[in-house]
């Protein structure tokens, strides 16, 4: 489907759009969709895209960037709008929608009453036959073995045979393992209550299996056949498992679908529980690319393509709870309700898929392509964001630690490709500033720093950065700005990332704030850069002032002078280090006799006592 398109003016195409419910369509440069989005009200929902910067995700952005034109189809009701996304999706698969992948068919038990003497068989599809089915099965609890314990526990067929003429029994009757319908000899009305047994069994009755198995593990061993009574011993491991699986708190009629969504911008992924019969049999992790975040589309596939089984569906990820309910009970003809848990198991069992969720985003791929996406990926991505002329490859973080204006210190970090760089890593000490003053002292080191690009043979202070990072706000970036001016160095871009809303401010356009969306690795990048910077900052200013600290202490001490002080901090570290070494160690240092070691680690232990004296 292409589209001649000329350059559009959104904001007068805005206008005319209603406010209907209906689906959009975004189309790039070559009017190929490039996205399918079903809205309550069109004209608001396709404002939000265009000019409501806040609610834009890492995804989102990205697909803008690609959007040249956008079409719509006004619907009757969200419900219509829902079905009619879901069906452009399939028709047209467009890149920057989440796609249900249909190449993996889950297996369900399936009996159909209907017949005279039914089974139970294992199938991959559900039609609309009014059959009984029960499942899907996904990982968590193999379908083999419920399989297995049915054919154990309970006497139904599990052969093929044409049963419209009488035959021979086989080994399985004699084995007391089926009720032989073959030969005739029991009513179609006593095999049903057989098979209803096992219905019961699928629907959460665990007591009726485990009294046939103990019993019969029993009768076995009793009989001194060991090797069939440790068959009927490992079904009931088998079984115990199964049951295990009971989410507590939840009736056993209770039959749940959960779907939780996770993004990085980059990496999506959904994960899907399923509880049967008050169970967990199964679960399943989605990776899906897309730059909505709204689940519903996602959800409506998968049951277009495998009917709905549960009772409800528990998810936080859905814009429009009521159309989804109404549109999925509408394929099943019964009520499946849409839940947004609160509290209580359902909202536990959600966690827990979000959870699943999150775990499969971060560890998809090879640990290689992990390392990519939070490293090249998240500098990538940054440019993007921040409409950046370069790619900033290397970024330079900024931070000043001190305690009410005493032993002010900053630090200098360094990330290249989006890796730490610690041997470019620098320290500096406050000069000029006086007293409690990070404005000032931002621009000290940023003024110190950028007059040595010209001039420093430091492989590190030579380098010029791409992009500079302060940690602070629009205070912080005032006073770096001026030393950029001042310097003649404003051509390098630089920001700053505040840790209370994690707002960012671009130099080139510092009152109004650049929104990186929260889920995007590039948010990512610059929290670990800032985070370093403080850490780095604080570690240089403790051992400073513990330095400061310790040569007050050790210069009360009669007979230590500066010069002996220095010595003693430059080899030891620290009084604390100090006091837990023996005379002979520090008479070890020039200058310092045996008999002047003794004076000293006498008077620091001296000190102590008279600490803890008070």
């Amino acid at each position: 489907m292409g589209y001649n398109i000329a350059m559009v003016d959104f904001k007068a195409k805005l206008k005319d759009v209603p406010t209907n419910p209906g689906v959009y369509l975004m189309l790039d440069k070559d009017g190929e969709i490039i996205y399918v989005g079903k809205a309550k009200n069109l004209k608001n929902r396709l404002r939000s895209y265009f000019f409501n910067l806040a609610n834009r995700t890492a995804k989102v952005m990205a697909m803008l960037e690609h959007v040249d034109d956008f079409r719509y189809i006004i619907c009757a009701s969200e419900v219509d709008a829902l079905v009619t996304e879901n069906n452009l999706i399939k028709k047209h698969s467009p890149r920057y929608n989440i796609l249900l992948k249909d190449d993996k068919a889950y297996p369900f038990l399936r009996i159909d009453m209907k017949e005279d003497f039914p089974t139970i068989e294992v199938v991959r599809r559900l039609k609309n036959d009014g059959a009984k089915y029960f499942g899907p099965y996904m990982q968590s609890v193999n379908i083999k073995d419920i399989f297995d314990l049915i054919h154990t526990a309970f006497a139904v067929r599990d052969c093929k045979r044409d049963l419209s003429k009488r035959s021979r029994p086989c080994l399985s009757s004699h084995l007391g393992r089926c009720l032989a319908p073959c030969s005739g000899n029991v009513s179609k009305e006593e095999y049903k209550a057989e098979v209803q047994k096992v219905i019961d069994f699928l629907k959460g009755n665990d007591k009726e299996v485990e009294r046939i198995l103990y019993e019969r593990m029993m009768k076995f061993s009793e009989e001194e056949n060991y090797e069939v009574a440790l068959n009927y011993r490992n079904k009931l491991k088998v079984l115990d498992k199964i049951v295990r699986k009971q989410v507590s708190a939840l009736p056993k009629d209770f039959n749940l679908d959960i779907f939780a969504f996770e993004s990085n911008g980059i990496i999506s992924a959904v994960n899907m529980l399923v509880v049967r019969a008050g169970k967990l049999v199964g679960g399943e992790n989605f990776t899906v690319d897309c730059a909505d975040e709204d689940l519903a589309s996602y959800i409506y596939q998968y049951y277009v393509a495998n009917a709905p089984l549960c009772d409800e569906i528990v998810t936080d990820g859905v814009d429009d709870a009521l159309s989804l309910e109404q549109a999925v009970s509408a394929l099943c003809s019964r009520t499946v309700r849409v839940i947004e848990p609160k509290q209580g198991v359902r909202k536990q069992l959600l966690e827990l898929a979000h959870s699943n969720a999150y775990d499969a985003m971060v560890k998809h791929g090879t640990m290689d392509e992990r390392k990519t996406l939070r490293t090249v990926g998240a500098v990538c991505q940054l440019k993007e964001i921040l409409n950046l002329e370069h790619l900033p490859n290397r970024i330079e973080a900024y931070d000043i630690s001190h305690i009410s204006g005493t032993d002010k210190v900053a630090s200098m970090v360094v990330f290249e490709g989006g890796e730490p760089k610690k041997a470019h890593y620098r320290k500096f000490r406050i000069k000029t500033v006086e007293g409690n003053n990070d404005f000032a002292s931002m621009k000290e080191v940023l003024t110190r720093r950028l007059n040595e690009l010209a001039t420093s043979e430091d492989e590190s202070f030579s380098t010029t950065p791409d992009l500079l990072l302060i940690d602070g706000g629009k205070g912080q970036l005032a006073y770096a700005k001026e030393a950029q001016k001042e310097t003649g160095r404003e051509d390098i871009e630089i920001l700053s990332l505040a840790k209370r809303e994690e707002e960012v401010f671009l130099g080139s356009n510092p009152t109004v704030p650049v929104i990186i969306p929260k889920d995007s690795v590039a948010l990512q990048l610059l929290q670990r850069v800032r985070d370093e910077a403080h850490r780095f900052a604080i570690t240089f200013h403790r051992n400073l002032r513990s330095k400061r600290l310790s040569e007050t202490i050790l210069r009360s001490l009669p007979g230590v002078g500066e010069k002996t002080a220095a010595l003693l901090i430059k080899e030891f570290g620290s009084a604390e280090e100090i006091k837990h070494k023996t005379p002979e160690e520090l008479g070890e240092i020039r200058g310092i006799s045996l008999e002047k070691a003794k004076a000293i680690l006498e008077g620091l232990r001296a000190l102590d006592e008279k600490k803890d004296g008070q």
